[in-house]
């Protein structure tokens, strides 16, 4: 049987005079619906299978459709199934592109959702903590955020005793100790723990979409993420510092080199076969492949293999248009970088000749 212990502050003058601590219990085996004792005052409604609280009784029974029953209604021009009617109706907005993002496309289910997505390119953030002011682009994220303040965790894993301040955050908390992947990927399969992962796997593997562009030199990329660690690049921000010296690092992997091999903390991960050292597991996954003759990053215009998804990335340039690198001698564009450093070189030695 398990049982989940909920701390809650609430105020309650029939309780006690002020905040009082109020101790909800809840057995996932059981049906009863935990709530305040007093019936006139605002009431929590508890799930207790998942451990959600709800200001509303109605809220609660529409949540709990997702542990009683199945996806009843199934869109007829994808195979995704919802659980009520209204998420399928929201959904088919996006088929009819109803609410579509001028910016990069992007078709949302309904307004609210269009106009926070459109913030994600104007960089709108309404929203500002009063106490740090920071600021977000919406309101539910300011309200996460608030707990960092307040120091308020309501749901507690049972099996390490971590807790976390939103329910969401403790389900898939759990799911790195079950190792659960509910989220699969219907292109190849591969599966993933939350669905913020399938979704920036399914655009960064599958898809050529590329709707962040950098204000300072207008190279394009495909996640949020991603564009904030280049902008690094140009404003020369360094966020990590050793703790062990005065050394700062523009990304966290280049702090982990240098703490590994300056400071020996950390661990090698080494080749069985050549006994090569790697600071990452990745790459030593990847230069595994190069012993086995493994390619599995494969050009789908001439079948050419590769080790590294890097690799590919690289040669599919030469069959488009794309251009990324440019010289800022002359303004001509390459598709690699190694022949813009080539050209610059050259470049810039003809116009010192020409100005001698």
């Amino acid at each position: 049987m398990l049982e989940v212990l909920l701390h809650i502050s609430v105020s309650c003058c029939e309780c006690k005079a002020g905040e009082s601590s109020v101790e909800v219990k809840t057995e996932a085996d059981s049906n009863d619906i935990t709530e305040h004792p007093h019936d006139d005052k605002p009431k929590l409604y508890l799930c207790t299978v998942c451990h959600k609280g709800f200001s509303k009784k109605h809220n609660l029974n529409r949540h709990k459709q997702i542990h009683t029953t199945g996806k009843l209604y199934s869109c007829s021009q994808c195979k995704k199934s919802f659980r009520t009617l209204s998420y399928l109706k929201a959904h088919m907005n996006v088929h009819s592109s109803k609410y579509k993002c001028s910016e990069c496309g992007r078709c949302s289910s309904n307004s609210y959702e269009l106009t926070v997505h459109r913030r994600s390119h104007s960089g709108e953030k309404p929203f500002e903590c009063t106490v740090c002011s920071k600021r977000f682009s919406q309101s539910g994220r300011l309200v996460r955020h608030s707990r960092i303040h307040s120091g308020v965790k309501l749901f507690k894993c049972f099996l390490c005793d971590k807790a976390f301040s939103e329910s969401g955050n403790l389900n898939t908390h759990i799911r790195f100790h079950t190792g659960e992947k509910p989220f699969k990927c219907s292109l190849c399969d591969k599966s993933f723990t939350t669905s913020s992962d399938l979704q920036t796997h399914k655009r960064c593997v599958h898809s050529n979409r590329r709707p962040y562009d950098c204000c300072y030199c207008g190279k394009l990329f495909k996640s949020n993420g991603e564009l904030k660690r280049h902008v690094r690049i140009h404003t020369g921000a360094k966020p990590y510092s050793c703790t062990h010296c005065s050394e700062s690092f523009t990304f966290d992997v280049q702090l982990k080199s240098h703490l590994l091999k300056s400071h020996n903390e950390g661990t090698w991960f080494t080749c069985h076969i050549c006994q090569k050292k790697f600071s990452r597991n990745s790459h030593l996954e990847s230069h595994l492949l190069r012993h086995e003759g493994v390619k599995p990053y494969v050009c789908s215009e001439c079948l050419l293999g590769f080790y590294r998804a890097a690799e590919l990335r690289t040669h599919v340039l030469m069959h488009s248009d794309i251009k990324r690198f440019c010289c800022t001698s002359c303004g001509r564009h390459f598709a690699y970088k190694h022949n813009v450093v080539r050209h610059f070189a050259k470049c810039s030695y003809e116009v010192g000749s020409e100005g001698m």
